[in-house]
């Protein structure tokens, strides 16, 4: 009887709160975001997250949340970490409950150096008087990140000399288009060239 009554407490609390779903992560220029369903009704979710091998941390705003989100962008201190998160399923805020440990459910890894993608840059395209020839000017690109003195980072501070601009363009009266890489953000190009 007693082995019965656990079995019911355990899908008892399962039903109650119901273990999160379809966790992802979503990143683009280092703003990380985690996302999850279904959106709670009569319970809350707990984030934890920490470097693979690590201990879990939890940031304040994803602390018993009715969200399906959390943005970690602050806390993934080591970009070239890999990090995971557990969702825990908990009560609402002000409502306690005798259990131990809640139902939870794991992401995948996720580093953000690797894994965050990057936004399409803006150009401008500058041509010289006497038509010459063509530079390809490019602005960088900013991202969620801060240093030390709060100035935000752009991905070049990022990436440093490993960032490169793959251009796509093809010569004028040409149907075949050329593929260049380039570590500057101003880039020369000849007049006869035309950008796509």
């Amino acid at each position: 009887i007693h082995y019965n009554v656990l079995i019911y407490l355990l899908f008892y609390f399962i039903d109650i709160f119901p273990k999160a779903q379809n966790v992802t992560w979503s990143s683009l220029n280092f703003k990380t975001i985690l996302m999850w369903s279904p959106k709670p009704t009569n319970h809350s979710y707990t984030v934890e997250f920490s470097q693979v091998g690590q201990d879990r941390e939890r940031t304040p705003h994803c602390i018993r949340t009715m969200a399906t989100e959390c943005d970690l962008t602050a806390g993934l201190k080591n970009l070239k970490a890999y990090y995971s998160a557990d969702i825990l399923s908990e009560p609402m805020q002000g409502i306690s409950s005798d259990l131990v440990e809640f139902p939870h459910v794991s992401s995948e890894k996720y580093s953000p150096y690797y894994d965050t993608a990057i936004g399409r840059p803006v150009f401008k395209i500058e041509v010289s008087s006497d038509k010459r020839k063509t530079t390809l000017h490019v602005a960088d690109i900013p991202t969620s990140l801060f240093n030390e003195d709060k100035k935000r980072l752009n991905i070049q501070d990022v990436f440093g000399d490993t960032l490169q601009y793959k251009i796509t363009y093809r010569k004028a009266k040409s149907t075949g288009k050329v593929k260049r890489f380039f570590k500057n953000k101003c880039i020369l190009l000849f007049s006869k060239d035309a950008i796509n």
